[in-house]
């Protein structure tokens, strides 16, 4: 992942102005770590996502676009090692653009496709007669497409040139001090990127387990496979994207000269919790999902509990 905090001007010797850190090693190790877990496992997911749309399940759809997103992220992820580890950005502003761009189009693309996972498996659980027409791969396929071109449209707005890279400094993503536009612009992620997509999975999650604890023709195996795949999901965006978002608005409220140092470095332990979106925890929502039988998770069809009552 990226060295999100390490711009400050190698001439500077103002304390009011972020330093770096000498445990930048840890992260260049864990970024390499990612790359490393990241690429075979989510080239596998997608062998494993191809599977399950072949069996008409329209979970598959969403995972196979939650692990493209990840691939594309992770194959610009060495040029931010390089960052990390020099502290100088020598691949100039259109590469600093392109790898801002990626980054928040994993992020969000990722949010918006927990989302749809979690409204899909919502109204499986919860309607499993009334929208069992929505919950198809053709719907699936629609909702991802749309997925992408919010995301890209959105990162096209946000990722603007002047508050990412500064060519004195050789410095890419996040400047200090932050522009009045990047101001902005963190907000909007964190409503957009983050808080919409929490409450959305946040409702569903309650809903779902509503349901299941009344319904008592689910078995425990199924009651425990449906906990564990929305844990994943909670976790997710909870754990790996909440911190980046509540810093980047933290930076916005905050950075005034006595906070940098302190922000900086909650932002890059805020990042590396980022990074774990990567591996571990789209690891257990693939294996979640694929231990599901088509039938029993509304692909192509109802719920246990309408086939029970049917």
């Amino acid at each position: 992942m990226v060295e999100l905090m390490n711009n400050s001007s190698p001439n500077e010797t103002d304390d009011c102005y972020p330093s770096a850190h000498p445990e930048k090693m840890v992260f260049v190790g864990l970024q390499l770590t990612v790359i490393l877990i990241g690429i075979p496992s989510n080239v596998f997911f997608l062998f494993v996502s191809y599977r399950l749309i072949c069996q008409k399940n329209e979970l598959g759809v969403y995972l196979f676009n939650l692990a493209l997103s990840d691939l594309l992220f992770i194959m610009c992820l060495p040029v931010w090692v390089q960052f990390c580890l020099y502290d100088v950005w020598p691949h100039g502003k259109t590469m600093c653009i392109v790898c801002v761009f990626l980054l928040f189009t994993n992020f969000y693309t990722s949010a918006m496709l927990l989302s749809c996972i979690a409204v899909d498996r919502y109204l499986a659980i919860v309607y499993p007669l009334k929208f069992c027409t929505f919950r198809k791969r053709k719907t699936a396929v629609s909702m991802s497409i749309a997925a992408w071109i919010f995301t890209i449209v959105f990162n096209a707005i946000t990722v603007h040139p002047d508050s990412i890279y500064d060519v004195e400094n050789s410095i890419c993503l996040d400047l200090f001090p932050l522009p009045q536009r990047q101001r902005i612009v963190n907000v909007a992620r964190f409503v957009v990127g983050f808080l919409i997509p929490a409450l959305v999975v946040g409702f569903c999650y309650w809903r779902i387990c509503s349901d299941v604890k009344r319904n008592q023709t689910l078995g425990s195996m199924e009651r425990r496979h449906v906990f564990r795949l929305l844990g994943c999901i909670l976790l997710t965006l909870y754990l790996c994207f909440g911190p980046v978002h509540i810093m980047m608005v933290l930076r916005v409220l905050l950075e005034d000269c006595p906070y940098p140092n302190w922000l900086f470095f909650g932002y890059k332990v805020s990042v590396l919790l980022s990074m774990l979106n990567y591996t571990h925890t789209h690891t257990h929502t693939h294996t979640q999902s694929a231990n599901q039988s088509p039938a029993r998770w509304g692909g192509g069809g109802g719920m246990g509990k309408s086939q029970t009552m049917s």
